[in-house]
């Protein structure tokens, strides 16, 4: 990384490692590099606590956190890497207690000119917020539900966008309850920044699958760095133009393919809800999951289902506890 760069990240994405550098060049990447934006003060202070920690804003620098509404408006600073998980739900709104103390709710309203569609669905907002925070060649890897890859209105609109002006170069794939909500199905899209261009920066989109026939629990079998060597070893990050794929017609139980430009926006609503291996749970009745894993997904389902009735009561003017 040279001097030059800067890193905006999640105030949720964990900082590791156990070293303090103690020179200037070494200070760099952390002190001065890092930018990031939390909503939810109990959160901050506990990304401020994770960076002192870790050394971070601890030599007479400032901690590079700002507690705010990231998607209140363009910050006007541009960055080399974003890295971020949006927060789960799709409205936002603010609650005001008056002088005879009686709470109520008053619906935000943003605007952005520098977003592709206007929308209440908050990953769509965060996608077309880090599109903005990007300089020239910048890169990102966000966290995205599945509906910001198949859903219709404004998310065909930013994913047609998405593809044209930017590298959407990899999708992967992740187990269901990573991120968000329970019984949430995540991914990680990765896309870099180019110029203007009448032509599309996307040539192909790599995916990953790493959701089918794999099951991951907190206590039993919880993910390991290990579990992602495959991917990473796909990925090629020192070169990702020698990609190859591990699936073919021969082969067709391989995770990793690709996907091209056409492919993708001919699809309907150019949705890039894309998968190609076979559930064995579905295709066997004899090789069922333990029906400890049964119950928990049906748990799963039911939780995310009752999250999104709950943000629809909100809307409605009821509260929901």
């Amino acid at each position: 990384m040279s001097n030059s760069s800067r890193i905006c990240f999640s105030s949720r994405w964990q900082m590791s490692g156990r070293s303090r550098p103690t020179t200037k060049k070494a200070l760099f990447p952390k002190e001065d590099a890092l930018r990031g934006w939390e909503l939810v003060h109990n959160t901050a202070r506990l990304c401020a606590m994770n960076m002192m920690l870790h050394g971070i804003g601890t030599n007479g620098g400032k901690l590079p956190l700002t507690v705010s509404d990231s998607l209140a408006s363009d910050p006007g600073e541009r960055f080399d890497m974003v890295l971020t998980n949006p927060p789960f739900g799709k409205k936002s709104s603010t609650t005001i207690i008056g002088a005879d103390g009686k709470p109520y709710k008053e619906k935000e309203t943003i605007e952005r000119e520098d977003f592709w569609a206007t929308t209440s669905n908050k990953q769509l907002n965060f996608v077309q917020h880090v599109k903005t925070l990007l300089k020239q060649h910048g890169r990102a890897a966000i966290v995205v539900p599945d509906n910001v890859l198949f859903e219709g209105g404004a998310g065909e609109t930013v994913r047609r966008k998405l593809l044209h002006e930017f590298d959407v170069h990899t999708l992967l794939r992740l187990p269901t309850g990573l991120f968000y909500a329970q019984g949430v199905k995540a991914n990680v899209l990765f896309f870099d920044k180019k110029p203007a261009s009448e032509t599309p920066w996307t040539k192909k989109l790599w995916i990953y699958d790493f959701r089918t026939n794999i099951d991951f629990t907190l206590k039993t079998n919880p993910l390991k760095r290990e579990d992602l060597e495959e991917f990473v070893k796909c990925y090629k990050p020192e070169n990702r133009h020698q990609r190859k794929a591990t699936w073919s017609e021969k082969k067709p139980d391989g995770r990793w393919r690709s996907f091209d430009y056409d492919e993708l926006i001919n699809r309907d609503k150019a949705s890039l809800d894309i998968f190609w291996l076979r559930d064995e749970s579905l295709a066997d009745s004899d090789n069922l999951p333990d029906p400890g894993i049964i119950a928990r997904e049906i748990v799963d389902d039911l939780e995310a289902a009752l999250e999104q009735f709950r943000l629809i009561a909100e809307d409605l003017g009821e509260e929901i506890t």
